[in-house]
């Protein structure tokens, strides 16, 4: 399967978040499945990727000449495609990705999972959204859209949403078991 990975880009968050790109790199790779993610360099970004290449798995990104332009192209990817802007890559990624995970991050991982519930909701597609809440890091998040729940902002029967999972073991399992 590909699956894609959002992520956070920053080198400077603690070690135990950097540790879970080790982790998650090195099983995608192990089970076979191909690392679809942002082809830029940093942080988690960084870290799976790296580790799924040194796992002998496969490694496509996806990368906007912004990106590029700021000297943070990786040199570890398989494949590597060029977008015109931002849009296009959340896109081209989420069109690539069999299977589609979250782990910590800021802004733009904020962006790429909504992007992903937002044309899931549409029906643009029908791919397994996996969002792992280490630690808690999604709890804020979490308890945002049970308000929104609450308020009939979202309809008490979704017609898609994000999974969230608080282990990597929880992740690999809904991986494992998806169709």
């Amino acid at each position: 399967m590909k699956i894609a990975v959002y992520c956070s880009a920053k080198d400077s968050i603690p070690e135990e978040y950097l540790d879970l790109g080790d982790a998650l790199g090195t099983w995608l790779a192990k089970q076979g499945h191909t690392l679809v993610y942002g082809g830029a360099t940093g942080g988690l970004m960084t870290r799976t990727s790296e580790a799924s290449k040194a796992a002998g798995g496969y490694v496509i990104g996806v990368i906007p000449p912004r990106i590029v332009a700021s000297g943070r192209k990786a040199e570890n990817c398989d494949e590597l495609y060029w977008v015109r802007a931002m849009s296009e890559r959340k896109q081209t990624i989420r069109d690539m990705a069999d299977v589609i995970v979250c782990l910590p991050g800021s802004y733009g991982t904020l962006d790429e999972m909504m992007d992903a519930t937002s044309s899931g909701i549409v029906g643009e597609h029908h791919k397994l959204l996996l969002v792992l809440n280490y630690k808690g890091f999604y709890e804020p998040l979490k308890q945002q859209i049970e308000y929104m729940r609450r308020l009939r902002f979202i309809p008490e029967q979704e017609a898609y949403r994000p999974v969230f999972v608080d282990t990597l073991d929880e992740l690999y399992e809904k991986i494992i078991n998806h169709k």
